[in-house]
């Protein structure tokens, strides 16, 4: 019966070395870090929340238009430092997302609020991803890009909320491909 514990021992320190394994191909992010987003040649700090699924982009005046048989968005920055001219992207879907209990209204009936969605190359660190972004004001909010989980999945990354700015500066060449 001296066995189990050794057993046991053996059994932790593999899934130990296993669980190092696996942290080591992911990266450290902090609850904040400052991104580019390519398209628009634009830095600005994002919040890094897994608690949300999608990430999120402050825009102004969302209006929806066909161009080519094609839907597309046309919005401008909800941002200081926006554009003075709209941005124009395809629409890649729309997304419904859940209404927190003091946004929903019993007269309209939603319980989720559509919003669209389109891609954005984005670098955080040394990393460039293509994440999908829905648009909305988050003027009332501290950052101006919020990214969620799925966004996250894709960047690999590991959020320490005690780390702010953790990547540094975003550091993506021009040539860098958007990877997986």
């Amino acid at each position: 019966m001296t066995l189990k514990p050794t057993y046991f021992l053996l059994c932790l320190l593999i899934a130990t070395g296993f669980g190092t394994a696996v942290a080591e191909q992911k990266t450290v992010y902090g609850l904040n870090e400052y991104v580019r987003l390519l398209d628009l040649d634009l830095k600005l700090a994002a919040k890094l929340d897994t608690g949300a699924k999608t990430a999120s982009l402050s825009a102004r005046d969302i209006k929806r238009f066909k161009r080519d048989g094609e839907t597309w968005v046309r919005f401008y920055l909800g941002i200081d430092q926006a554009q003075s001219s709209p941005i124009e992207r395809p629409l890649a879907r729309i997304s419904k997302i859940k209404r927190r209990a003091g946004d929903y209204d019993p007269e309209e009936g939603k319980t989720y609020t559509a919003r669209p969605v389109i891609e954005m190359d984005v670098c955080m660190g040394k990393t460039l991803r293509s994440i999908e972004v829905n648009l909305t004001d988050r003027s009332a909010f501290q950052y101006p890009l919020l990214i969620g989980s799925d966004a996250l999945t894709r960047f690999s990354a590991v959020v320490d909320p005690s780390l702010k700015y953790a990547a540094g500066k975003p550091a993506c060449t021009p040539d860098a491909n958007p990877g997986e």
